[in-house]
């Protein structure tokens, strides 16, 4: 479902690493071109005014104030543009407004890949619709309008994966079965790089070889730590 060229997508997240890990996976696996990062809402409205993107991948809570007041903006009910909600936002009271204010999708933090992955694909889908589709009968209505999120579960990608830097990982966390580790720890302990860890640690993830749990200090920054994942009965 690719046009002839890419679309275009603004992340706003103020944690520069989620923004890269967002980054570095949307453009491997879709048909997208991640224009720009925001890490406020100032700088969004920059960027959205410059590259009027298709879609943009939304936090909740930034520096100057909160970004689901950005899709009730003027700036985007100027043209054509989908909101994918990602944040640490859990109550009803943001989760209602941004639904009700058109937001395609929401997702909490912390986002597995796969979840995000189903959401980009709802997405692309629905763009290959409007794209395709003139005139619309009752199915075709009932398929834009009636994509659960949860209609597919994809296998974790192995792209980028190498087998001995994952081992070498799974090593380390079955040596230390009972430690919390912060992502610093273990790219320390295995000898690779922040950015690497990052995207071996949400494979084992998604895959349920380590588990998450998010330590919340200031609002809407929670600290990732890692554990291996029980054994399953």
């Amino acid at each position: 479902m690719t046009t002839t060229r890419a679309i275009d997508v603004v992340i706003v997240e103020d944690e520069p690493h989620l923004a890269e890990l967002h980054r570095e996976y949307i453009e491997q696996n879709f048909h997208l071109r991640v224009v720009g990062i925001a890490p406020s809402l100032e700088k969004a409205h920059e960027l959205i005014s410059r590259h009027q993107p298709r879609l943009i991948l939304l936090d909740n809570y930034l520096p100057d104030g909160k970004g689901v007041n950005l899709i009730d903006s003027p700036l985007l009910k100027s043209f054509e543009c989908s909101v994918i909600f990602i944040t640490a936002a859990s109550d009803m009271q943001t989760c209602s407004h941004a639904m009700r204010s058109g937001a395609f999708d929401y997702l909490i933090k912390p986002v597995f890949f796969q979840r995000l992955h189903v959401s980009l694909e709802r997405f692309l889908r629905f763009i290959h619709t409007v794209q395709q589709v003139k005139v619309v009968d009752q199915h075709a209505l009932d398929r834009l309008f009636n994509l659960p999120a949860a209609e597919s579960s994809p296998a974790p990608s192995t792209k980028g994966i190498e087998p001995n830097t994952l081992e070498r990982i799974k090593r380390f966390f079955t040596d230390n079965p009972d430690s919390n580790m912060s992502v610093e720890e273990v790219v320390e302990n295995v000898g690779i790089s922040k950015t690497t860890g990052r995207r071996y640690l949400e494979y084992c993830v998604e895959s349920g070889f380590i588990s998450i749990e998010m330590l919340y200090g200031n609002i809407g920054h929670p600290r990732r730590l890692y554990r291996k994942a029980p054994a399953k009965e």
